[in-house]
């Protein structure tokens, strides 16, 4: 998959720097619905996206998943078990065909050590990566569900994703699951938001036809 999103991406790709523990790294390539890794599992590596599209998810209890973010092609996954955490503290799931740099932890946190101007970007990205999870601890909180799933609706259009049409890979229970909600309500408010002329469907496809008006049913939750 190759768009002007990942020729951006390529800015952030550090070939240079991750070539200098290039045995401690290797490469494969997961197909769509393959567990990259699960939560609660031993971590020893921290994975980079080469080029992909990974669903990010917690586990809470046997039935409920709660989406937490999409990882594209630049990213870094499971970045904290560099400092000391031996379990990944959430799931991944590719959504594509996703080449994947698999990088020993020890190895990557001499990296950081050696090159300030490569680990002040990784940190910047993982910071960004940091306030989105409070962003959906926050809707959980104190949000009612139309305002929670305009929040998710909002954060897969958002600018991070404009190349991408991302609800070709996403069903309804992935939306719901990034809104916290049943998937039955999804689909309700999905209909009332098409009705309300704020949303334009066809099959899978999501188009927001007024952001502003989704902005303010996020906002007032």
């Amino acid at each position: 998959m190759t768009t002007k999103k990942d020729t951006h991406n390529t800015n952030r790709l550090y070939p240079e720097e991750l070539d200098i523990i290039s045995d401690k790294k290797k490469q494969l390539v997961y197909l769509p619905g393959e567990t990259l890794f699960k939560q609660g599992a031993f971590a020893p590596h921290v994975m980079y996206i080469i080029e992909g599209l990974i669903k990010l998810y917690l586990q809470a209890g046997k039935e409920k998943q709660i989406n937490i973010g999409i990882a594209q092609t630049g990213d870094f996954l499971a970045f904290s078990s560099i400092f000391d955490k031996n379990t990944y503290n959430y799931s991944a799931t590719a959504l594509i065909d996703s080449r994947i740099c698999m990088i020993d932890r020890e190895g990557l946190s001499e990296l950081l050590k050696i090159n300030p101007e490569f680990a002040m970007k990784v940190t910047a990205n993982s910071i960004k990566k940091e306030n989105h999870l409070l962003e959906i601890i926050a809707n959980m909180s104190y949000k009612q569900m139309r305002g929670k799933l305009a929040s998710s609706l909002l954060y897969l259009t958002s600018d991070e994703f404009s190349e991408l049409n991302l609800f070709k890979y996403l069903t309804r229970h992935d939306i719901a699951a990034f809104a916290s909600i049943s998937t039955e309500s999804a689909i309700r408010f999905l209909k009332e938001f098409e009705k309300e002329e704020i949303l334009g469907i066809s099959g899978r496809n999501i188009e927001i036809v007024d952001r502003k008006k989704l902005e303010i049913i996020a906002e007032k939750g």
